[in-house]
């Protein structure tokens, strides 16, 4: 059995906000939970090409909005699912940081940070 609390997990500094890892590869479950915080008023490209993630909202809004302009509203209640390595944004409100508890297949190593640049999707 694992026991974490958010006090004592790694937290990363991922481009646009905070990634606490409570699970990662070195659990040997192959998946990895995250508690992760978006910046209010940022605006993260990403892909990862690697992993398949999905994420529940718990606290604060925003939206997840696809290349092709296609927005998906985020707020306390609603999930999203990364089921095709999807290119995305991430968007938190201009007026609070956006919360999520995530999911990723594989799991994470644990000490990835993203490489953010409008014009590219940050990956790992």
């Amino acid at each position: 059995m694992i026991i974490r609390d958010l006090e004592n997990v790694k937290t990363v500094e991922w481009g646009n906000g905070l990634s606490r890892r409570f699970l990662t590869a070195a659990d040997g479950l192959d998946y990895s939970v995250t508690d992760t915080t978006v910046r209010a008023g940022t605006k993260s490209r990403l892909q990862y090409r690697n992993h398949l993630e999905t994420c529940y909202c718990i606290e604060g809004s925003g939206e997840v909005v696809e290349l092709d302009g296609t927005s998906h509203p985020l707020r306390p209640g609603v999930l999203y699912a990364l089921n095709e390595n999807d290119p995305h944004y991430l968007v938190a409100s201009p007026h609070e940081d956006l919360r999520l508890v995530c999911v990723f297949s594989p799991a994470l190593q644990g000490d990835e940070v993203h490489q953010l640049d409008e014009h590219s999707s940050s990956a790992y």
